[in-house]
């Protein structure tokens, strides 16, 4: 069997291991993991279960391609069924440099410190100018809250960077990278899965 071609970008999603397939945080995931795959990309996760699984699902019912950078002797946890290509990292901070440099752009769902983390070194990166600049979409109400704090930061101050979007919900999260251009606009609807 011939493996299907990589397509040209990849999209990052962040979120909570800890949701389980029942939760509105994995049927997000699902949404927006199946959106990259109609707009033409492919997922980039951690691997495992929860908003991991639930990107890596929807792009697999799309048809698209979902690839999973797990950590290397985690024990107890297993790499997600629909992942196309498995990625085991020596180190969490490898893990952490491919899922950031490896993608086009990022999307944060709601999660945990493992999410925090994916955000910040993400921006980080752009602001140190170790990578170039690209999406970094955060997405829900939780996420205006973390973004007004980090804004109170000297560093920071009160504008964030043009390349940080927060949006509402999946679809909104969708539209923007579709107009950023990260995603092809054929094949974007709704992002039911």
């Amino acid at each position: 069997m011939v493996a299907p071609p990589i397509p040209p970008r990849t999209v990052a999603v962040f979120g909570s291991s800890r949701s389980t397939e029942d939760s509105d945080a994995y049927a997000e995931a699902r949404a927006m993991g199946a959106a990259i795959a109609r707009g033409g990309a492919a997922v980039a996760c951690g691997g495992y279960a929860g908003v991991m699984e639930g990107a890596a699902r929807g792009a697999h019912e799309r048809g698209g391609q979902a690839f999973g950078y797990t950590l290397a002797g985690l024990a107890g946890r297993r790499a997600n069924r629909f992942l196309t290509r498995e990625t085991p990292c020596a180190t969490l901070y490898e893990r952490l440099e491919r899922l950031v440099r490896d993608s086009d752009a990022w999307v944060a769902l709601g999660g945990g410190i493992g999410t925090v983390a994916e955000v910040l070194v993400a921006w980080n990166e752009v602001h140190l100018e170790q990578i170039g600049a690209r999406p970094l979409v955060v997405v829900g109400p939780l996420w205006a809250d973390a973004l007004a704090g980090l804004a109170r930061l000297p560093e920071i101050g009160a504008a964030l960077p043009d390349y940080i979007h927060h949006v509402v919900d999946v679809d909104a999260a969708s539209r923007l990278l579709t107009d950023l251009g990260v995603l092809d606009a054929a094949g974007l609807g709704g992002s039911q899965p």
